[in-house]
């Protein structure tokens, strides 16, 4: 079994607004660490190479990002060790707080492409039930555990 990733962020401002300049020029360079990082398997993309213009969900500012991995472990040193990293400490200063929940892990069988009803039915799993093996956070799996110093959801 993979492990499949969706997160979701509403930006504070438009995507051509400067202000969030420092999010979406390091973009590129956070996918191309995903793309070459050990246990990656496959991330939502669209020919620019992002996934910044597909729309989920009924508001049209939200972003999506989706991947899967070979193990948790190839998804938590991603997360936490690499450029990513340096993003992830500054999403207060580009993305607002969301009410419900904006990450969500579940297993998938090698091979498997998530879809994005898939993807949207793992969060609203999520926000109905809390951790199942259905759909969970970091804290569903016990031998994870950089994502308690770093805060991640």
């Amino acid at each position: 079994m993979h492990l499949a990733e969706v997160n979701i962020a509403k930006p504070v401002y438009a995507l051509d607004d400067p202000r969030i300049a420092g999010f979406v020029n390091r973009l590129d360079a956070v996918n191309a660490v995903a793309d070459r990082s050990d246990g990656f398997v496959w991330r939502l993309q669209e020919e620019s190479g992002n996934a910044l213009d597909i729309q989920v969900f009924d508001d049209p500012t939200l972003i999506i990002n989706m991947s899967v991995w070979q193990t948790p472990e190839h998804l938590e040193h991603f997360v936490w060790n690499t450029v990513h990293k340096q993003v992830y400490r500054r999403k207060a200063e580009w993305f607002k707080a969301l009410a419900e929940h904006h990450f969500a892990m579940w297993w998938v069988e090698e091979g498997h492409v998530p879809t994005l009803a898939e993807a949207r039915g793992k969060l609203e799993h999520l926000a109905r039930h809390g951790d199942t093996d259905e759909a969970f956070g970091w804290a569903h799996l016990p031998h994870v555990k950089l994502w308690q110093t770093q805060r991640c959801a």
